[in-house]
């Protein structure tokens, strides 16, 4: 029994964050009848919709998932928000993964919480520092999965990468802005409106 793994159906799925990776999180999930809930107090409700997720309050989505995602970038907003107190909402049996940055996670409330039985195991891709050390308590655990910040390491990831990066260049050069702004505010700016125009007078519109 202790290698008996968990079923999904009817398991809640929960993450921490809904943006393209959190959303892709649950399109991939789809088919496994599994509950969705999340918490992103800066997304669209119409991604939760589209998705099929319920939005809900930060504890909530620690205290209900049995399998908890985080999908943040790093600030000092997120810095260690899976902390002593919040891992001890979860449930003992839940499962947390964590693939966006190591320091969302606090690694010494987290090595307690695996320890203790306080929840029922982790799945790393990241870690606080990287690499870890090599007394690090994370790595001696049976209950912890662990890869070495690998992403999504094939073909088709790195094209799409290198595919979406030209689709944003070639937006600027015909005076668009480009898809995917981490500080969208620029984009209104008069000195970005400018510089685009000119852009778009030099090279023209781009075609559909």
């Amino acid at each position: 029994s202790d290698h008996m793994g968990s079923g999904l159906i009817g398991k809640t799925l929960g993450s921490i964050g809904l943006g393209n990776i959190g959303a892709e999180v649950f399109r991939v999930a789809a088919p496994l009848g599994m509950r969705f809930i999340a918490h992103d107090p800066y997304i669209d409700p119409a991604v939760a919709r589209e998705v099929g997720v319920e939005l809900t309050d930060l504890e909530t989505v620690f205290r209900e998932s049995d399998f908890l995602t985080l999908n943040v970038p790093l600030s000092d907003e997120t810095r260690h928000l899976a902390n002593a107190e919040r891992l001890k909402l979860m449930k003992p049996s839940a499962y947390l993964i964590n693939t966006s940055r190591g320091p969302v996670v606090d690694p010494a409330a987290l090595a307690l919480a695996l320890e203790s039985g306080i929840i029922a195991g982790a799945g790393l891709d990241v870690f606080e520092p990287e690499p870890p050390a090599a007394d690090d308590p994370l790595l001696q655990m049976e209950n912890v999965i662990l890869t070495p910040h690998a992403l999504c390491w094939t073909d088709q990831c790195f094209a799409g990468i290198g595919a979406q990066d030209l689709e944003h260049v070639f937006a600027v050069k015909h005076g668009e802005p480009p898809l995917a702004l981490a500080n969208p505010e620029v984009a209104d700016g008069p000195v970005f409106k400018a510089r685009l125009a000119s852009y778009r007078a030099r090279f023209g519109a781009q075609s559909t």
